[in-house]
């Protein structure tokens, strides 16, 4: 199968991907390693911050929904790379036990003016859990190479 490319990513929707089930101890580990905070390593001290129980990082969701990506599109793209996050949101916590789901869409797609062979996308990805309970969401840029000669030539004429 060809990879996909800018022409691929129109505005809309573009996949739901999932569902990714989240373990206390991947929770715990990630906390250790990435984020250290009495509400994402112990039970008693969660129960005490806003969060009311154990909790993931927020940064974790961030991590969770790259891997859901790049497994789910990003990997079989023609992706030359991420320009960057435009805003990242914790609406609710990451339990131990959600099973998240993530859906992608495309809020735009433009050619790139600086490479021609290529195309900005910004997608925006919103996680779920199992109850609907929208936990993040976050908005982001990829540079998509393009596989369209022929537009590429109009575009020079014009």
């Amino acid at each position: 199968m060809p990879p996909l490319t800018f022409e691929d990513f129109r505005p809309g929707h573009f996949a739901t991907l999932g569902p990714r089930h989240v373990t206390r101890a991947e929770i715990i580990a990630f906390a250790r390693e990435f984020d250290p905070q009495p509400m994402h390593l112990d039970d008693e001290a969660a129960k005490l911050s806003m969060a009311g129980g154990l909790s993931g990082s927020g940064w974790h969701m961030c991590a969770l929904a790259m891997r859901m990506q790049v497994d789910g599109f990003i990997g079989r793209s023609a992706s030359l790379g991420g320009l960057g996050v435009d805003e990242v949101k914790w609406l609710a916590s990451l339990r131990p036990g959600d099973d998240l789901t993530l859906e992608v869409h495309v809020d735009a797609a433009r050619p790139s003016k600086s490479r021609p062979d290529c195309g900005i996308v910004k997608f925006r990805a919103e996680m779920y859990n199992a109850a609907g309970t929208r936990l993040m969401t976050i908005v982001s840029n990829g540079l998509m190479r393009r596989r369209e000669p022929a537009a590429l030539q109009s575009e020079s004429d014009a």
